[in-house]
């Protein structure tokens, strides 16, 4: 069968982050409940002093920022896009605490049942069980993910509809967590008209859209580019310009009057939610959505940053044995480790979560395996973090930031060598 119902595989929601060994004991009993979903990878970097200046300047602010955003913060955002080739006013954005609830909101607004790729996200799927809205994942071709095999999505449509299910919406991350992949222009277009075709609305994930490897030789298109009237784009601003600790996400509505009326039954639903961005928080983003020199310094330093430390963790990852596409994007890369199956097994790991539970504990940071993002449990998934061989405290992470050949860097060297040591045993 060309698709299979999100959460079906015994993912049962993203898995944990607080205290990792009694959330692993409690992963064992219940395959891991929502509230334990993995957070977004960390950038392994300091706060830019530039941006705490700007939220600690604001802290006496007393008045709550209006739902989806306040004046100042959406017309940031429609500048941010304008620079990016896509026009719009302020009128047509909103912006919500963290891209959880944007999503919830955005999902809620439209009707039917919702598509994904495999692997996703590990925030959507509990927000369409949520809503109690079918979901399905879509395979994605071999060369990168985020973006769903067109002729694999017009079956899934195919067969939702003969099942009775109404296919609405699609979510789709041309650059993707967890596989760090930048999906090729060609594959983008192809899917998005097959999607359009079916009556679709495509929600279009960029959040790490300006964490690109080599921006030069990297060629990203919008599907907003390609179909302007049937794209919503939506960006959690953690991504690259803000710490993830000051939740703000903006989304990007179309120029129709069936977009507006989306719109509108989002900020209805934020409201509900009381869904707000705090004041601070909102003059800090319009800040960082403004892209004065120091915030665009700091996203190229630290795309470079972690081009090189994930190149790197990759050649770790490829020398035990596993498989890995090569990272593109981001502070990530996602890791097969079925070629080591056997292995595995001797050490007590026969599926994901027991892999996830496993690499935690060697590695000492968060390891979230497959079963998180949408993959079966039986596959021998995680996604592989890259901040935490940046540096323990924020003198090395500065370090690691500024110097020339980071991975001769005395603490890098070491967190990179136990990386490879913990995967290297497997072989």
């Amino acid at each position: 069968m060309a698709r299979e119902r999100a959460g079906q595989d015994g993912d049962g929601g993203p898995a944990g982050n607080g205290a990792v060994r009694a959330a692993a004991r409690t992963l064992r009993e219940d395959r891991g409940p929502v509230r334990y979903g993995p957070p977004a990878p960390d950038p392994g970097l300091p706060v830019l002093p530039e941006l705490a200046d700007v939220l600690a300047a604001a802290a006496g602010r007393s008045e709550p920022e209006p739902t989806g955003g306040g004046k100042a913060l959406r017309e940031a955002a429609a500048a941010y896009w304008i620079r990016r080739g896509l026009r719009g006013g302020p009128e047509h954005i909103a912006a919500a605490p963290g891209a959880s609830p944007l999503l919830l909101a955005l999902i809620a607004a439209h009707g039917g049942d919702v598509l994904m790729p495999r692997p996703c996200p590990p925030t959507w799927i509990p927000q369409a069980r949520l809503l109690g809205r079918p979901a399905y994942h879509v395979p994605t071709p071999a060369e990168c993910g985020g973006v769903p095999d067109p002729y694999a999505l017009l079956e899934t449509v195919r067969r939702v509809r003969a099942e009775g299910g109404r296919p609405r919406l699609l979510l789709i991350s041309v650059v993707d967590d967890p596989t760090a992949t930048v999906a090729p222009p060609e594959l983008v277009r192809e899917a998005c008209e097959a999607a359009v075709a079916e009556g679709m609305h495509i929600v279009s994930d960029e959040t790490w859209r300006d964490t690109l490897h080599r921006p030069h030789d990297t060629v990203l298109l919008s599907p907003a580019e390609m179909c302007p009237e049937e794209v919503t784009v939506i960006s959690d601003l953690a991504g690259a310009l803000t710490p993830s600790a000051w939740p703000v996400a903006v989304a990007r509505f179309p120029d129709t009057e069936r977009a507006a009326a989306r719109h509108a039954r989002t900020l209805d639903i934020l409201t509900a939610l009381g869904a707000l961005v705090a004041g601070p928080v909102a003059a800090a983003a319009a800040h960082a959505l403004r892209e004065p020199e120091t915030v665009t310094a700091r996203v190229r330093l630290a795309a470079g940053l972690q081009a090189q430390v994930a190149a790197a963790a990759h050649r770790a990852v490829l020398a035990s044995g596993a498989l890995a596409r090569p990272p593109q994007a981001g502070r990530h890369l996602y890791a097969d480790l079925g070629p080591l199956r056997s292995r595995l097994a001797a050490h007590g790991v026969t599926d994901s979560l027991e892999l996830e539970e496993y690499l935690t504990e060697r590695l000492g940071a968060p390891t979230p395996g497959g079963h998180r993002f949408g993959d079966e449990l039986g596959a021998l998934r995680v996604r592989l973090g890259t901040g935490p061989l940046l540096g323990s405290t924020p003198v090395q992470q500065m370090e690691s930031l500024t110097a020339v050949e980071p991975l001769e860097l005395p603490h890098v060297a070491r967190a990179l060598n136990i990386f490879a040591a913990a995967l290297g045993e497997l072989r």
